[in-house]
């Protein structure tokens, strides 16, 4: 039945819903004896024939008296059916070329309404012709059918009746509500009562079947009678059938299929053609019992005058030969367009979104019955080129390494994802099959995912906010020559971080003294070791969590020791992508989400969880991050081979971890944001000691990022980020006093109060100053400096004539000041 007609049934009937409950209680009186039943049976049964047939024989009333007797009996019965919602199919859908493409298919039964129009009349008439010759002449009840199943009843003892199509749409309509219930005992007893072989069920289903009638024409009953019924295994309805078995639509089933189809309805589980090898009803035999049947419905439909008999002994005469086409259930299907992980994600999504129902329970019934159209924010062009650029390096398995990798990009503003791919193929099978797996390594456990990976340096961006918010600027200068950092030098108000020393090597980069501008650019981790013993840790980590970045697993708790400063963390890239476009998007992090829009099977809109905007970071922060990590993809930083110099703005961080066991790159334009990621899924194979299609496995993941950088670019292109401030890049301006003459000591504690870093030369130089006094400075008075950086000072050896006032130590001259202008670079 139509879903528009179906809708309409609940306010037809809406009078007869304060009668349910107590009709609910009505049960009829079994009778003492076989002779005794069959005659209530018969009474009730005709009563039912006679209150059918007034809709369409008005004159049958007169039987008179002999009906009228059970007539209160009956219309004590429920009658409102509440034909509900059939399970519907759900498809994801995903866009390519602008359109939208089914990518997967749900459903606990598949099942896909059609329209009166859109059945053919040989399967309509197959089906009348078959199951109820008289369903367009009679009333609801079938008179002649129920009077042979009383005499049946009488020979076997069972209570049996001949059931009309519209008696058969009601039993199917009661148990398909048996369907959609959670609970297996609820299940049965439901099966029971609408399936069950009883007076009281098949008298209340003659009842519901003359409501039916009431309010319904022929056509409507018919057509929703052919959506509802089974096919045999999980095959609902006549367009799937048509679909699953013979490769063709409802509406052109010819005369032999459609046959074969009204012959399966007799009996699903034994004359479906679905199994070639069954002993009884195989490929071998001609599929004997389906044919059997199959020519009884001809013979049906030739004595109905619905076909010729030239028409019947053509269709005998063909042969039974399906094409079996089967529906794939689940996101298995996905793996066509490399979207499968994508698509168990977005099963994921709305197995835990509440807006889908208020259990697990009640949002997978939505999503397997119903019929909802998932419009995701997949592009499967941009899909293909980051699968395309993946698998080019990186294969789904490699002796000797447990090997992982994956991509994905989100829109910065929406948190739409818009690619999402990984080495692997998708396979949730029970089998394991190298190169497959069912975890997705872009996502958080909960979503599918693994338990995250180390982010190494990419986890600096959070480092660079925490130490812009203490009042620290880009272009201020530390000292990287430290490689042993005792736990005392640091501060956690957040944990406890107790512990021996932390020893810090460099995995790109070396210098003693740079600005942050550079460590950032080469990736000095000594660098950032010292930055973070000038910040609270807490800020660090609150920062990061600003940006909605949180461990991959419970099972990975934060780790907020020192070393957290260079990314020991395990952290999905999903979660990391997402921090990164926050950060490109003046500090505004938005959720990520998979799903654009939803509807329901009748064409209205579901309700769908929208992403959710913060301001994550202060805007003036986020353009200073965004601003020194500009720096890393340009000339001399870490990421510049991957840049594809189209003109696009663009930031990026790499990020290596111990031995190289994980590579990762994330970037940003002011439109999308991607994260790269290669590394171990287990085990400790160094990266860099491979080579993925002659590219060393620690530079890999920029000949991946690349291309798709690339494509990325070309469609959604972007423009120049925030411009930082003048004090988030130098911070508060310093001018270097004169202490020329001054006790050393003196001197130094002067600089040390404005924050500089002094270091007093040994060497005593020729000078016209006093000796033992301060000869001079470097950087020299008037200079400006900025908090932290580095003053050396020389001491006068008292015999006059210094080559320069104010020398430089060595002998050079004086320093060129600080840029005064936002010179990028690093």
């Amino acid at each position: 039945m139509p879903e528009s007609d179906r809708s309409r049934l609940p306010a037809r009937l809406a009078a007869l819903d304060e009668r349910l409950e107590p009709v609910k209680r009505f049960e009829l009186k079994p009778a003492r004896t076989r002779g005794g039943l069959i005659a209530q049976f018969l009474g009730l049964a005709l009563v039912a024939a006679v209150l059918s047939s007034l809709f369409l024989l008005p004159g049958f009333l007169g039987v008179g008296a002999t009906a009228a007797a059970g007539v209160n009996d009956f219309n004590a019965l429920p009658a409102d059916l509440h034909i509900q919602q059939f399970a519907q199919n759900s498809t994801v859908y995903a866009k390519q070329g602008g359109q939208d493409v089914p990518i997967a298919t749900f459903f606990a039964q598949n099942r896909q309404d059609v329209s009166f129009d859109q059945i053919a009349q040989t399967m309509k008439d197959a089906t009348v012709s078959a199951e109820d010759p008289r369903f367009y002449t009679e009333g609801a009840v079938d008179i002649w059918g129920t009077l042979r199943g009383a005499v049946a009843t009488v020979a076997g003892g069972d209570v049996q009746g001949g059931s009309s199509i519209t008696q058969q749409y009601v039993k199917n309509v009661e148990v398909e509500k048996c369907e959609a219930l959670t609970s297996q005992k609820k299940v049965q007893a439901c099966y029971a009562d609408a399936a069950g072989v009883t007076l009281q069920r098949k008298v209340q289903e003659m009842r519901y079947a003359v409501e039916v009638e009431k309010n319904y024409s022929k056509k409507d009953i018919l057509t929703g009678y052919l959506n509802v019924v089974g096919f045999g295994g999980q095959v609902y309805g006549v367009q799937a059938a048509a679909q699953y078995y013979f490769g063709t639509t409802a509406a052109k089933l010819d005369l032999a299929q459609a046959a074969t189809l009204a012959a399966i309805l007799n009996n699903p589980a034994n004359l479906r053609i679905d199994e070639p090898d069954n002993k009884d009803n195989g490929a071998a035999n001609g599929y004997a019992l389906t044919k059997a049947r199959r020519d009884y419905v001809l013979d049906r439909m030739y004595i109905t005058h619905t076909i010729t008999k030239q028409q019947r002994d053509e269709a005998k005469a063909t042969k039974i030969t399906p094409t079996i086409t089967p529906t794939t259930q689940g996101c298995a299907a996905a793996q066509q367009y490399n979207a499968a992980f994508f698509c168990d994600y977005v099963r994921d999504v709305i197995l835990t979104d509440p807006a889908y129902g208020a259990t697990a329970d009640d949002r997978l019934q939505t999503l397997n019955r119903g019929g909802l159209k998932i419009y995701t924010t997949l592009n499967l062009d941009l899909q293909q080129v980051a699968q395309a650029s993946l698998s080019k390096y990186i294969p789904g398995s490699r002796p000797g390494i447990d090997l992982g990798a994956s991509n994905v990009a989100l829109e910065l503003g929406t948190g739409r994802i818009v690619t999402m791919v990984q080495n692997r193929a998708f396979n949730n099978t029970d089998t394991p099959i190298d190169g497959t797996t069912a975890v997705n390594y872009n996502t958080d456990e909960d979503y599918g995912g693994s338990q995250g990976f180390q982010t190494g340096s990419t986890f600096k961006a959070f480092d660079l906010a925490a130490w812009l918010e203490a009042g620290h600027s880009l272009y201020e200068t530390v000292n990287a020559s430290q490689h042993l950092f005792p736990t005392s030098d640091f501060t956690n108000t957040c944990a406890n971080i107790d512990g021996p020393a932390w020893p810090v090597t460099n995995d790109e980069g070396s210098a003693s003294r740079l600005s942050v501008m550079s460590a950032t650019a080469e990736s000095v981790n000594t660098a950032f070791a010292e930055m973070g013993t000038k910040v609270d840790l807490c800020s660090i980590v609150n920062a990061a969590k600003g940006l909605g970045v949180h461990p991959a697993s419970k099972s990975n708790p934060w780790v907020q020791t020192p070393s957290m400063i260079l990314g020991v963390n395990y952290i999905s890239p999903l979660t990391m992508v997402t921090a990164y476009a926050g950060i490109a998007n003046n500090g505004t992090v938005c959720t990520p989400i998979a799903i654009d829009r939803v509807v329901n099977a009748d064409g209205t809109d579901h309700k769908v969880s929208k992403t959710t905007c913060t301001q994550g970071l202060k805007p003036d922060i986020a353009a200073g991050v965004t601003y020194a990590l500009e720096g890393v993809i340009k000339g001399g930083g870490t990421a510049a081979s991957a840049n594809p110099y189209d003109g696009v703005p663009i930031m990026a961080k790499t990020g290596t971890t111990d031995d190289s066991l994980e590579n990762w790159l994330i970037t940003s334009t002011t439109k999308v944001a991607t994260a790269t990621w290669v590394g171990n899924v287990s085990g400790q194979t160094p990266l860099r000691s491979l080579y993925f299609n002659g590219v060393g496995g620690g530079n890999v993941k920029f000949s991946i990022a690349k291309p798709i950088l690339k494509a990325v670019n070309a469609l959604y292109g972007g423009s120049d980020f925030t411009e930082p401030t003048d004090a988030v890049l130098y911070g508060s301006q310093i001018t270097m006093p004169d202490v020329t003459g001054k006790q050393p000591d003196v001197a130094q504690k002067l600089l040390d109060g404005l924050g500089l870093d002094v270091t007093v030369d040994p060497n005593p130089v020729p000078s016209d100053q006093p000796a033992g006094t301060v000869a001079a400075s470097d950087p020299a008075a008037g200079a400006s400096l900025e908090d932290g950086d580095s003053v050396t000072l020389t001491v006068s050896n008292g015999q006059g004539a210094a080559a320069s006032t104010n020398p430089a130590p060595g002998g050079g001259t004086t320093p060129t000041p600080k840029p005064t202008g936002k010179k990028k670079g690093g």
